[in-house]
């Protein structure tokens, strides 16, 4: 076996284990204030909550003009992107009627939220919680929620 195929392989299996990176409270709230200078951007007034990797709610940011209705969707979609491990509007596709994966989104006590904006939050493979945005269409919502993912390891930068 070659040096570059073994390198492979021992990063597969060790690599996650040695992911130093948790969701924490100075974490999740730096997450949130990119999100929401990025929904300022768009005119957007939605409510933007992170979780830990087992959807445990780690901190929730209403802006002023936020639906109040998008709270509990916003903790939903979080919560739906731990325990599936994907995107929400990933969840939504599968979820179609006729989608492989119809009904699903009656489970687990009404905590299934199958709209875009719910993203899984990846340090690596491993994930290290979730993020859900909730207040424009799911479009929007899932444009949001992407692109606080995609600036997670920036933020783990500045901290």
């Amino acid at each position: 076996m070659n040096e570059r195929r073994m390198e492979r392989i021992i990063n597969n299996i060790v690599g996650d284990a040695i992911v130093k990176e948790v969701m924490n409270l100075n974490l999740a709230v730096k997450l949130i204030e990119v999100v929401e200078e990025k929904a300022i951007e768009m005119g957007m007034r939605v409510v933007i909550a992170v979780s830990d990797a087992s959807g445990r709610p780690i901190a929730v940011h209403c802006m002023d003009g936020a639906y109040h209705g998008s709270f509990d969707v916003a903790l939903n979609k979080t919560y739906t992107s731990t325990a599936f491990q994907m995107p929400t509007a990933k969840l939504a596709r599968l979820c179609a009627p006729g989608g492989e994966l119809y009904g699903l989104q009656f489970s687990n006590d009404g905590k299934v939220m199958i709209l875009g904006g719910g993203e899984p939050l990846m340090v690596g493979k491993t994930m290290i919680g979730a993020l859900g945005v909730s207040g424009g269409s799911a479009a929007q919502d899932s444009e949001l929620a992407a692109y606080g993912a995609s600036a997670l390891k920036e933020v783990i930068k500045c901290l």
